[in-house]
């Protein structure tokens, strides 16, 4: 009953609010949430977080866990298309 208490009792934090919990960068706490399964609560559009929960998460080490980025492959599993950019280099003239 301790531990439930406690939870209730927590206050949920921003993204910004657990980047300075932890001394990291904000970006790096959506990254860590789709490449580290950060224990993190969707709330609408914004995300959540318990410290406690999070705590337990980067002492388990998972944040020091190596997780291959997802440069090839999107968060949904689509390959990501590259942008077509007009070369900068010029031509070989016909003439």
């Amino acid at each position: 009953m301790g531990k439930n208490l406690l939870l209730m009792q927590e206050r949920w934090l921003s993204v910004g609010e657990i980047a300075a919990h932890l001394g990291v960068n904000p970006d790096t706490i959506y990254k860590w949430i789709t490449r580290k399964k950060m224990p993190a609560h969707k709330l609408g559009r914004l995300w959540k977080f318990l410290a406690s929960e999070v705590d337990q998460w980067v002492k388990g080490g998972h944040a020091a866990e190596d997780v291959p980025a997802e440069s090839a492959v999107g968060a949904a599993g689509q390959k990501r298309r590259r942008k077509a950019y007009p070369s900068t280099k010029p031509q070989d003239s016909p003439h």
